[in-house]
């Protein structure tokens, strides 16, 4: 079972979260255009990749088709914009809602499965979804294999930013929030019921943790999470579509999340970078065989850096702490 590192040392100081903030910051100036919106979506795939982190490494369960959560809080966002006439910021908290209950309906009685078959059913979601966005009589909602175009918002306030600039203004906004969220929750008691579960289901119900509801909430925070993450790219992207959801989609996740760091915040950036450069460097090297590029990147990077791009720099933190 994948374990979460115990959080320690300077990437976890609050410098670096500074730092952090403020190079996120000044790419709203430096950036522009299309490289503000690869920017506005790896914000989006961290969102989808720290909500897969929290099911997988920090409570256990091993989803296959959280692209599906993905697909839904697009969906989410794009009918309420398209249909009810929702300005875009609200519908980032109603797919929060929308794909939180989701996530606990289908968490609750999946867990009579565990392992691998649990790994199989959400595996099965994924597969399942992009075929029930095209169901005829839901084409009303999603607009069917034709999807839903979208508007991209303009700034309030009269600010002086153009439409990209503040569409990744907002979605580092929610980023910054949801990240907060989530190192509090894991800190606090949620956190450590989720991770006493994870480690000896049996000895964490000895003490009194409830371990079916603990569980399908692991899996409600998880896809709600990822669910966020599915709307700020809808927004971003101005267009859903049935197509853009594949399973392909769910299994990048998995890939981002042991890429960037198992257990890790700072793992989902690092993922979310991974998942969405690497394919097109990839296609930049090879254009003939793009994905046999990927392959042998990823490949490669698993044996530099078994514990992901986090793990690596555990490993120089700790060399430079020994080295006089």
């Amino acid at each position: 079972m994948l374990n979460a590192p115990s959080p320690s040392g300077f990437l976890h100081s609050r410098w670096l979260w500074l730092a952090t903030l403020v190079l996120a910051l000044s790419l709203l100036f430096v950036l522009k255009g299309y490289q503000l919106f690869q920017a506005t979506m790896v914000l989006s795939y961290a969102m989808a990749l720290l909500g897969l982190n929290i099911l997988t490494c920090y409570n256990g369960q091993i989803s296959l088709g959280h692209g599906a959560f993905f697909a839904l809080g697009a969906y989410a966002a794009g009918a309420l914009m398209e249909h009810a006439g929702l300005p875009y910021w609200a519908t980032v908290p109603a797919a929060f809602c929308v794909c939180g209950g989701a996530g606990y309906l289908f968490g609750r009685p999946a867990l009579k499965l565990e392992g691998l078959y649990l790994a199989l059913a959400t595996f099965a979601l994924g597969l399942a979804m992009p075929q029930l966005l095209k169901y005829k009589h839901l084409e009303a909602w999603t607009g069917g294999a034709q999807g839903l175009v979208l508007m991209k918002p303009d700034a309030p306030f009269g600010l002086p930013l153009d439409p990209d600039q503040w569409l990744y203004l907002f979605a580092l906004a929610v980023a910054l929030l949801l990240f907060w969220l989530a190192h509090n929750l894991l800190r606090g008691s949620w956190g450590r019921a989720w991770r006493a579960i994870r480690d000896h289901a049996m000895a964490a119900e000895a003490m009194g943790v409830d371990r079916s509801h603990c569980k399908a909430t692991a899996f409600a925070v998880s896809a709600a999470y990822t669910g966020v993450g599915g709307a700020l790219s809808a927004i971003a992207v101005q267009f859903v579509s049935p197509d853009s959801f594949s399973l392909f989609l769910s299994i990048s996740l998995l890939v981002g999340i042991v890429v960037g760091g198992v257990g890790t915040l700072w793992g989902a950036l690092y993922g979310a970078l991974f998942i969405l450069f690497v394919p097109n460097l990839a296609e930049k090297v090879s254009k003939a065989a793009p994905w046999a590029v990927y392959g042998v990147v990823l490949i490669l990077l698993m044996f530099v850096l078994p514990g992901g791009v986090v793990g690596g720099l555990r490993k120089l933190q700790a060399l430079a702490r020994r080295s006089p």
